[in-house]
């Protein structure tokens, strides 16, 4: 039988490799995937302040702040005064983030179908499954151990 650390990091290179692959083919696009991410959660979502956008995916307010700048600059989201809090800024996507959203998500969708073609529909089906189980204990052990996050 494997042995857990040895199926904990396959599991490790398989996300470290779709996650690589993911971005490449969106990247050729002219957004990358920590990008889509922004894009995303605003066009689902709606205009929003930098500090919604730190706490709804769990990134730092530095980190959101530069990819919005770096959003800014593309002309794919509009920065403006928030009506409630002179101090912070709404964010926004624009129909140019949009679009490039959406072209982003197409090499997205086709580099996830080209490798889980490698499974048949049973075997896609169990794996679901099995990182269902997985997703779920982790989620026991990320609360018993830190309580007051919840």
């Amino acid at each position: 039988m494997t042995e857990k650390v040895e199926v904990a990091e396959r599991l490790f290179e398989l996300y470290h490799c779709v996650h690589r692959l993911v971005n490449a083919s969106m990247s050729e696009e002219g957004v990358s995937l920590a990008r889509s991410k922004f894009l995303f959660y605003l066009n689902t979502l709606g205009p929003c302040r930098c500090a919604d956008i730190a706490s709804a995916l769990g990134f730092a307010a530095r980190t959101v702040t530069e990819a919005i700048d770096g959003l800014e600059r593309g002309g794919m989201v509009l920065r403006e005064p928030d009506p409630e809090d002179r101090r912070a800024k709404i964010i926004s996507i624009t129909d140019r983030g949009r679009l490039a959203l959406e072209a982003a998500l197409q090499p997205r969708h086709r580099t996830i179908d080209e490798l889980f073609s490698a499974l048949d529909d049973c075997e896609r089906t169990e794996f679901f499954r099995l990182l269902g189980c997985l997703r779920e204990r982790a989620s026991e052990i990320d609360e018993s151990r830190h309580p007051d996050a919840a």
